[in-house]
């Protein structure tokens, strides 16, 4: 079986980029632009980079105008401050927030259609937790191209790298990372059509292999995002850092967890019980639909959990009604069109006339594979990895902390992609032509094991063995009890998972052989999201343990998660970047450790 799993090919380029989302496309435009005859390599594991996640994002992105009499940049770094429960490293929320605007010029630049005013200015909305004035009152930050911003920014990155010369390698797996003497060489990656192992040696290796919903039951995540990128780092001995802060969007619609934007909200929804009573003015009485999303999720999972939620007759689960009838058709018809599409196609229900179902869906991993402010990948002692960068979802810089303000990920992407570029550029610049390259042998052994495996076991009910018993235990409420319990149950399915045969021996199009393959990785993140959880014996942000609710500032610091062998964990710690406060200028006490109200 050993001699059967071999490398078919070896390639050589100068970037790697191992994911093809906005994050991927933004950076690789750059590194183009700067560098025209860089040869840069994009992997995607589906079938076209216009599939990727990224397309799928809905309402729109923040950065504030320097025009804006109503806005300033150090706002929205407060507001990412406050909304992050204190852990986002301000170093980053600086450079990104400043950033900002810059990179919602290079889109419009280059062709991305961003939703106009009727002067012709770019239109902007509010989303929760973007205030003016330190939390006086919300303010209409973020711009956006109707209700389908994601796949703007997807079409206008994939056109600037299509024709700068990027190759993309579609339907592609990164299954071992080359890492040697700290450095990172490349990796191993898997040709899913042709069944064949290559080597792909590059002067730099980014990480942009997006997000981990597929770990929970109702997800608002696409069927791809099986935390692939952070498996890999934990399988090559890197750590995660933050894997316990997972934020479950508020709207999801109740049946396929398709996320409802929160534009819904911002441009005027109002989520109501089982008695149409309008509830958040009891969890946020000043920013009421409008307040973090950690906040509103736990607010529409407590009117459930305490009788007031509705029970749909259709998925027998409770949930609550979000109201779009009072809004004008102009608003049905030109902000929300898309989302109002989902309703009616999902759950027969037109938003104009009907109250439409919904409850948290995972939406978001705050956490990821750790990096400094410019994306270069650190080890467990905070090392950094020579070569190996990353960006997007899969990383954690930290500009979200343990909670994401809407509109602040897109905007992660397409900063991060710029930032992280310019510093790939000045590497591949100075540096050698490769990086010692490490044998790449362990896939040998992981592929083995799947194909020699011989016990009859469905992997299909194992991975919803897993997605279950996250959701019913590591989801918006957590306890200590539920955490083991969950643990328990993972190195149960870890073991079932070894010893399932597979139905077919071929590696070329073998989809069973993919499915064992991502069922590996959502173990190995479910776990290390568990063990985390348990070790954190607070509440902030999206983590909330209802057996310990309150923050406590001895919790003030990141986590570091690593996980050679499965369940045998190692914990570290990161301290939060406090540069902004600790610098003593002008209103620097609004970055202190503060209280979150909303």
């Amino acid at each position: 079986m050993r001699n059967y799993l071999k490398l078919d090919a070896t390639m050589r380029c100068d970037v790697l980029i191992i994911g093809a989302g906005g994050a991927a496309l933004r950076c690789a435009a750059e590194i183009l632009e700067q560098k025209p005859n860089a040869n840069v390599v994009a992997l995607t594991k589906v079938s076209h980079p216009q599939k990727s996640h990224t397309s799928t994002a809905q309402g729109g992105l923040a950065a504030v105008d320097p025009k804006d009499p109503l806005d300033s940049t150090l706002f929205h770094m407060f507001d990412t401050w406050k909304g992050s429960d204190c852990t986002a490293d301000q170093n980053v929320v600086k450079k990104i927030c400043e950033s900002a605007w810059e990179q919602i010029l290079w889109l419009e630049n280059r062709g991305m259609h961003f939703s106009r005013d009727p002067q012709g200015r770019l239109s902007k909305r509010t989303f929760g937790g973007h205030t003016r004035n330190f939390g006086e009152a919300s303010v209409h930050r973020a711009v956006f191209e109707a209700d389908r911003t994601g796949k703007g920014i997807m079409d206008t990155g994939w056109g600037e790298t299509l024709k700068r010369g990027i190759t993309f390698i579609n339907q592609c797996l990164a299954v071992e990372l080359l890492i040697k003497n700290g450095a990172c060489s490349g990796c191993i990656v898997f040709r899913q059509k042709e069944g064949t192992f290559v080597k792909i040696l590059a002067k730099a290796t980014i990480f942009a292999s997006g997000g981990s919903g597929q770990v929970f039951q109702v997800t608002t995540n696409c069927r791809q995002n099986t935390g692939d990128g952070l498996a890999l780092v934990l399988q090559s001995g890197l750590p995660v850092m933050d894997p316990e802060a997972v934020q479950f969007h508020p709207t999801g619609i109740v049946g396929p967890g398709i996320l409802a934007s929160e534009t819904l909200r911002s441009v005027g929804g109002i989520l109501r019980n089982a008695a149409f009573e309008p509830f958040m003015v009891n969890y946020a009485p000043k920013m009421k639909e409008l307040a973090p999303r950690d906040l509103v999720a736990r607010a529409i999972e407590s009117e459930i959990r305490e009788g007031r939620g509705v029970m749909n007759p259709d998925h027998n689960i409770p949930h609550v009604w979000i109201d779009l009838r009072h809004l004008p058709a102009e608003v049905h018809e030109k902000q929300i069109p898309e989302v109002s599409s989902f309703f009616k196609r999902y759950v027969n229900l037109d938003p104009k006339t009907d109250l439409c179902p919904v409850r948290p869906s995972n939406h978001y991993h705050m956490g990821g594979i750790p990096t400094n402010e410019y994306g270069e990948v650190e080890d467990a002692s905070q090392n950094i990895i020579e070569g190996l960068y990353a960006i997007g979802e899969c990383a954690a810089a930290s500009f979200h902390g343990f909670n994401r303000l809407g509109t602040n990920s897109i905007l992660e992407l397409i900063t991060m992609g710029k930032l992280v570029a310019d510093r790939v550029v000045a590497a591949i610049e100075k540096g050698p032509s490769h990086n010692p390259e490490s044998d790449g042998k362990r896939f040998i052994e992981r592929f083995s094991g799947y194909l020699q495996a011989g016990k009859k076991d469905s992997l299909g009910l194992i991975r919803s063995s897993l997605r279950r018993i996250m959701t019913e235990n590591v989801s918006v409420f957590r306890t200590e009890k539920g955490i083991e319990e969950a643990i328990q149950i993972l190195s149960e399915l870890k073991v079932r998972a070894e010893n399932t045969a597979l139905a077919g021996r071929s590696l070329a199009m073998n989809q069973e052989l993919v499915q064992r393959w991502e069922l590996d990785n959502l173990l190995a993140v479910s776990m290390v999201i568990c063990q985390a959880a348990l070790d954190r014996k607070e509440s902030r942000g999206a983590h909330f343990r209802d057996d310990y609710p309150d923050r406590k500032d001895e919790y003030n610091h990141h986590t570091l998660i690593s996980m050679i062998d499965f369940g045998i964990t190692e914990s570290g710690r990161r301290e939060v970047d406090m540069s902004i406060f600790k610098a003593g200028g002008e209103q620097h006490e609004k970055f202190a450790i503060i209280e979150r109200k909303y």
